[in-house]
């Protein structure tokens, strides 16, 4: 439940989400079901890459795995370019399944490469100091 600055009012926030959040990675795997995404071997890789060619033309920093695409900007860029991505998904099939993981870090940025680099030194300095 809200909090009401008086009863019967609602809660009015001074800041958006957005401008609270700031900089996030969002990890997110579209997949098809239904219609022409039912292919003989399983496959969903043309769906995957219409939903990849998406996020590299956002423009936004990005990595794709074999089983996630992360991307980093503000909320309202990764939500953008989550529903982009989901909408080119969705010529493939008659439903699409969205896993969405988000890491909200107010004030950081670049970081999908820096934790990368810091957990990378934590793990040559535990190799030296073993």
């Amino acid at each position: 439940m809200r909090p009401a600055s008086e009863p019967g009012q609602s809660f009015r926030p001074t800041q958006t989400l957005a401008n609270r959040i700031g900089c996030m990675i969002a990890a997110f795997s579209l997949v098809p079901s239904g219609g022409r995404s039912s292919r003989e071997d399983g496959g969903v890789a043309d769906a995957v890459a219409a939903a990849v060619t998406v996020v590299r033309e956002s423009g936004l920093p990005n990595h794709t795995s074999s089983m996630f695409t992360e991307v980093e900007g503000s909320w309202d860029e990764c939500m953008d370019v989550v529903k982009k991505a989901t909408e080119a998904v969705a010529q493939f099939g008659t439903r699409v399944s969205l896993v969405l993981k988000a890491d909200i870090r107010p004030g950081r940025t670049g970081e999908m490469t820096a934790k990368l680099e810091r957990l990378e030194k934590h793990i040559a300095e535990a190799a030296e100091e073993g």
